[in-house]
């Protein structure tokens, strides 16, 4: 096998015809911020330094696991514009959880990434209301200000998801999750000039 290359193997984000995403199996996935905007902190040095909001997406990555029995999580990354994270299904939920011969879609890798995407809305727009946050944060402050009852953006529409089918895939893929911010510096995601301006 190759080894893993980001740029061919999640960026295009397709969906196997007949593929059932709640069973037992491992996945990367990917989840962008809205227009790539850098709203969880900065790469200094290597090294990923998280901003309030990025604590808050951190937390809520790892708390997908206390709120999924059947949901271990592996190797994971919140870099300043997006998050990259293994995701174990270890086994799908009872028949009481099924349609038919097919799984529940609130146990897919789909629901676990819209109820992630949700959960972090959710704390960041509360810390925004309540005035906790440092320093601006662009276009989410502007959002919150002045339209208080809008969505706030933070993320992409869709994420990325790419089926790891073996125990070398799941190395390549977890070795390029950690050094991932070392390797920031020539990232295809890291586009300065959509980085939040902060007060």
């Amino acid at each position: 096998m190759n080894k893993f290359n980001p740029h061919k193997h999640y960026r295009r984000s397709i969906r196997l015809a007949g593929y059932d995403y709640g069973q037992a199996g491992l996945y990367f996935v990917t989840i962008c911020c809205q227009d790539r905007a850098h709203l969880f902190g900065s790469v200094i040095d290597g090294v990923m330094q998280l901003n309030t909001v990025g604590q808050i997406a951190s937390q809520e990555w790892l708390h997908t696991e206390e709120i999924r029995d059947n949901v271990v999580l592996h190797e994971y990354v919140i870099m300043p514009n997006h998050v990259h994270g293994i995701i174990e299904i270890r086994y799908p939920k009872d028949s009481s959880n099924k349609i038919g011969k097919f799984t529940s879609p609130s146990q897919t890798i789909g629901a676990i990434v819209r109820g992630y995407k949700i959960a972090t809305i959710k704390r960041i727009k509360d810390m925004l209301s309540k005035g906790e946050s440092k320093g601006g944060w662009g276009e989410l402050q502007f959002t919150l200000t002045f339209a208080p009852t809008a969505p706030i953006k933070i993320w992409q529409r869709n994420y990325y998801e790419h089926i790891i089918r073996d125990e070398r895939a799941y190395i390549n893929i977890s070795t390029y999750i950690k050094n991932n911010p070392r390797q920031w510096a020539v990232d295809q995601d890291n586009n300065q000039s959509n980085t939040p301006k902060t007060k």
